[in-house]
Formats: C-alpha cells, structure tokens, sequence
C-alpha cells in the first residue's frame, strides 16, 4: 500500500491543532497563504472546518488577520482608477436591542462632503436589523460590482458594498455560522477589507480583547488611520451611557487609548422592544428628539472625526460633531 502525502493545506491545520505546548499564531505570510488557499477552493471540507474552529479557539492574532485580510484584498479585480476615500466603515454585526443609529452619523458625514465606503453582510444570526436594510430604506446605492461601487462614490460620495461582492466566498464561510454554531475568524477580519484603500478605517468590535488585535493588524497593514471601540451590538455605534476607551492607530506608530466619557446620566438604556426603523428618518429630520440617539450619533461622529485628524482632542472632535449634524441637510434622507 502507498502512504498518501500530504495534502498542501495539511501543513496549517497542524501549526494550529499541535495542543497546548506546541500550538502558535499562523505569521503574515502562512496567514496570507493559507486564506489564499480557502478563497481558491483549494482546501478540503473537513480541512476547512478544523482550521476556522482550531483559529476561534486558540483567537485570532494580529498577524494572522492582517495576513488574511490581505490574501482577500490580493484577489480583488479592481477599476484602473480608484475614487478617493475618506473613510472606510465596516458593518457585519447586526443590532438587536438598539436601532442601528451609526447609519445617520455616517449620512452626516457623507452630507458634510466626506466620501464613504461602507461593506458588510446580513442575515447570519436571526433577529437582528440589518444595515443593508437601512441602506435600501434610505435609497442610498447598493453596489453590485467594484466598478459600480466606484461610480457611486464619485456621483455621490457613498457605496455600500455588499460582502458577497467584495468576495462570494467570504460570504459563504460566514454562512457557516449556523453549522458551527459559533462565529469564525471571517467575521473579525472581513472588517478589515478597505476595498477602496480609504485614509481612516472604523472599527467597532463587541469583545473587549479584539481592540489590541484589530489596533494590531492595522499596524501590520500600514493603515493610514484607524480606530477600534467596543460599540453597540458590536457595530461601530459609540454607546452614550457607558464610557468608550478608543485604541486608534496612525500607520505604524503605538495605538493611542483613550477613554471617551459617558454622555448621558443613566448608565442603562433598556432594550427598544420595537426596533422601528422608521424612528430613523425621524431623528434625522428633526421629527423625534430621542437623547439617546442623538447622544449616539454625535459620539459616532465625534470618534470619527477625531480618528479622522480633524480635531486635536475629544472635546474639540464633540464640538465639531455638533456642528456637522446640526448642519445637515434634513431632506438629503431619503435620497430620490
């Protein structure tokens, strides 16, 4: 009987699965190469599936996510010519006990003249609200390919890519949720996608540990601006009742920490038991004076701009996110 040899994958199911004592982080380029491999359907099923649990339960490293993130990105077929990005947002959690509020401090922004991308996918864990679904509610551009994301910036200065444009296999490994039931090494590093290589990229995470990794792959990356919270549900959306440390990264120089202030007196903020969607347009066209979304809003918008460059410190960037939302357009939602 011949022995069979090994198969090419094989190599990085062991690094991970060698037990305790011998087990380490995938480097950069064993990261790069092996989700290479997946997004190349060059793996086996059962290969799959060990490598994305034996990664969940060892957590993921900084190395191992810049690694992957770029793998994906090496894939992408993209127009000649780039539009030019301000910011890059990431949206792949979902909300269920809040309304999704991040979504109108991205418009104000997008109002004021800073263009957007935002990527993200829907529909893997039951009960949540979408930001997709937002997104069609709004008639703001859902983008079908790289090139129409492109155009959509540049006649209106924000795509949502959906994630299954970005890459179709990403979004069948993220599917897999269900099947594992747990969540994989794809929901943290498709975060880090930036199509579009925007300056500042967002991040907002649900677990506390995943800021020291998020700040790390940044600097692994060489991302220009970056900023990483524990948000609401998970999404980049500052949570006004409870203080929010901020790690932010300027290419790669040492994470900044610091530690935004609560902003509203009662640290708890009971469930919205209705998660109407339409108490979205009211906010924004000063129909409803909800303190705690507006206090949301402003705090998304204030760690934006200050991830941005564009204040010098956290009571600067509030002030300025004050002027910015009160500046808006109250008819620019929804868009004709």
């Amino acid at each position: 009987m011949t022995a069979l040899s090994p198969h090419p994958f094989s190599r990085f199911v062991a690094i991970l699965g060698r037990g305790k004592t011998k087990q380490r982080h995938l480097t950069f380029d064993e990261a790069f190469e092996s989700m290479a491999m997946i997004l190349r359907n060059e793996v086996l099923p059962e290969q799959l599936g060990a490598f994305l649990m034996l990664l969940r339960l060892k957590e993921e490293g900084p190395e191992e996510i810049a690694g992957f993130a770029a793998a994906a990105k090496s894939l992408y077929v993209l127009p000649d010519n780039l539009p030019n990005v301000d910011i890059d947002w990431s949206s792949y959690a979902g909300k269920r006990i809040q309304l999704p509020w991040f979504v109108l401090s991205v418009m104000a922004l997008v109002n004021a003249g800073y263009t957007v991308t935002m990527h993200g996918t829907e529909g893997h864990t039951p009960g949540r609200v979408y930001t997709r679904e937002i997104i069609e509610m709004f008639n703001l551009p859902v983008a079908s390919s790289f090139d129409g994301a492109a155009t959509q910036i540049r006649d209106g200065g924000f795509t949502y890519i959906p994630l299954e444009v970005l890459s179709h296999r990403l979004r069948e490994l993220i599917d897999l949720r269900p099947i594992f039931g747990l969540r994989s090494p794809v929901h943290t590093f498709s975060r880090m996608l930036n199509p579009f290589n925007a300056e500042t990229m967002m991040q907002g995470i649900f677990h506390r540990g995943f800021m020291e990794i998020h700040a790390g792959a940044a600097q692994t990356l060489g991302q220009s601006r970056m900023a990483v919270f524990r948000g609401e549900g998970g999404e980049i959306e500052r949570r006004p009742n409870k203080p929010t440390p901020v790690w932010m990264t300027h290419g790669q120089g040492e994470p900044i920490i610091e530690t935004w202030p609560q902003q509203l007196e009662n640290g708890h903020q009971p469930p919205d038991e209705d998660m109407d969607t339409a108490r979205l347009l009211d906010v924004w066209q000063g129909k409803s004076e909800d303190p705690y979304a507006l206090a949301s809003i402003i705090g998304t918008l204030a760690v934006t701009l200050r991830t941005m460059g564009k204040a010098d410190d956290m009571e600067a960037a509030d002030m300025l996110a004050k002027k910015v939302w009160e500046s808006r357009d109250k008819g620019f939602l929804p868009r004709a």
